[in-house]
């Protein structure tokens, strides 16, 4: 195997791994993936393409590229008309790969799922049947690998220096949130001395994690954009009154200073940083990767004994993940979920080795130490590996297990694609900023937030 990982070259090596690979014969292909957020990620990826080259005689050039700047390279190489036979981005399934599907830029992967259909679990392959604008029809235009959704992170110890336990925290909507502003910040702040922020509420424009949250505020309020047929509903009068609530709740605690002023140019690392580093007390997050975090530091070889302890304290003890509270109108929440998505190009050069080498990565004994490589970030897209003991073995992998089988539902961009448009302008993070550093009023903001949606998404 051909590796390329950006991030670890000199600059001529970048500039040269930045040119599209094009695969030269039929016994090699071409794969692009976003790096792992572990190591042990992206070595059990690298395992896989090892047995797939030992199986099939197929050598595989893999280039690995930070998540950033997976979908412009791909678009560069697309434009160019020499895009790699195979690729992989955590951004793949919300900014494009509706999009791409549409234009008729992927591979119609019926044939090879089909098959698999009944190892999959409720709403993850269902995520990847899209539409093609060419066809007029839908179909499988890419592979379900992972999926992802909404957690809440909190330090415990610092709950407890406020003078509250887990067991104080209000399940209801509004009291949940003034908790953490009205009770939380104020007494930590009194016992500790420090300028510490009640929440960590992501809200800048090229953070994942601000639109992705301001969803759950949304559907608490149940705020549809779409419905189940992909149709715009933003001039619903309902519609419009959710939004300006999910809109106020979400920027109220930031208007009344309980939220860190640079939340407004977060980007996705952001939000976790700031909790690692004892900022904010409680944050919300699209994985658990935060409390994943601590638990690659305990046993980290690099880290020292005592470093490691720490770590292991704060994961198996300070930390808590969490829920969300129960809706306004008493109704458990709902979560979104976030299938990633891998995909062959309808332009790759080397298309049946590609579908040979989506069929080896899905099998159950390749797919599973792929995502549990990620130590809890992902969750598993087949029922067998939901119930891997991996989900029960702590804290955190449990409340993932829990949310995710109580039921989740797909994001907008499934169902009408140019929500991945949509998106990628972060409209939503957009209107948070109208509000919290332009003071516009939030029926304003939401008004105008509609309105960009439905100039994007209503054409």
């Amino acid at each position: 195997m051909k590796r390329v990982i950006a991030g670890a070259l000199s600059l001529g090596a970048l500039m040269l791994a930045a040119l599209p690979a094009v695969a030269q014969d039929n016994k090699t292909l071409t794969v692009w993936f976003s790096k792992g957020f572990y190591r042990s990620e992206d070595e059990s990826l690298w395992a896989t393409i090892k047995k797939f080259e030992q199986k099939t005689g197929i050598k595989v050039e893999l280039s690995q590229y930070a998540i950033q700047d997976m979908i412009p390279k791909t678009v560069a190489a697309l434009d160019s008309g020499s895009p790699p036979d195979v690729g992989y981005s955590d951004t793949y399934n919300n900014q494009a790969a509706g999009k791409w599907a549409y234009e008729g830029k992927l591979e119609d992967l019926t044939d090879i799922l089909q098959p698999m259909m009944p190892r999959f679990a409720p709403q993850t392959v269902e995520h990847v049947l899209l539409m093609n604008g060419q066809t007029g029809k839908k179909a499988y235009y890419g592979f379900p690998l992972k999926r992802q959704t909404l957690h809440t992170e909190i330090w415990g110890d610092m709950l407890e220096k406020a003078g509250f336990k887990q067991a104080d925290i209000p399940t209801k909507w509004a009291d949940y949130w003034s908790f953490w502003c009205d009770k939380v910040q104020p007494a930590y702040r009194k016992a500790s001395g420090s300028r510490v922020y009640g929440i960590g509420a992501p809200m800048g424009v090229e953070s994942t994690d601000s639109f992705q949250s301001f969803y759950a505020f949304m559907d608490a309020y149940d705020a549809k954009l779409v419905d189940n047929d992909g149709k715009l509903t933003v001039d619903d009068p309902k519609t419009r009154e959710g939004v300006i609530k999910a809109l106020k709740d979400y920027t109220d605690p930031y208007v009344k200073g309980c939220v860190p002023p640079s939340a407004t140019t977060w980007k996705d690392p952001d939000n976790n940083v700031a909790f690692h580093n004892r900022t904010t007390v409680m944050t919300h997050n699209f994985t658990i990767s935060i409390a994943a975090k601590w638990y690659e530091d305990s046993v980290n070889p690099n880290n020292t004994p005592e470093q490691r302890e720490a770590s292991k304290k704060a994961y198996e003890e300070t930390i808590i993940t969490a829920p969300f509270p129960a809706r306004p109108d008493g109704k458990p929440m709902t979560y979104r979920a976030d299938v990633k998505q891998g995909v062959v190009f309808s332009g790759a050069k080397n298309k049946a080795a590609a579908k040979e080498f989506v069929k080896f990565i899905m099998e159950e004994d390749n797919l599973r130490p792929y995502v549990e490589g990620a130590i809890g970030r992902w969750f598993p897209v087949t029922k067998a590996s939901i119930e891997s003991p991996f989900w029960q073995a702590d804290k955190h992998r449990k409340a993932v297990y829990n949310q995710f089988t109580s039921g989740t539902e797909p994001f907008d961009y499934v169902k009408n694609y140019k929500f991945t448009l949509v998106n990628n302008e972060n409209v939503f993070a957009k209107a948070m900023n109208r509000v919290v550093s332009e003071k516009v009023p939030v029926e304003k903001a939401a008004d105008e937030m509609l309105a960009r949606v439905k100039q994007i998404a209503g054409q």
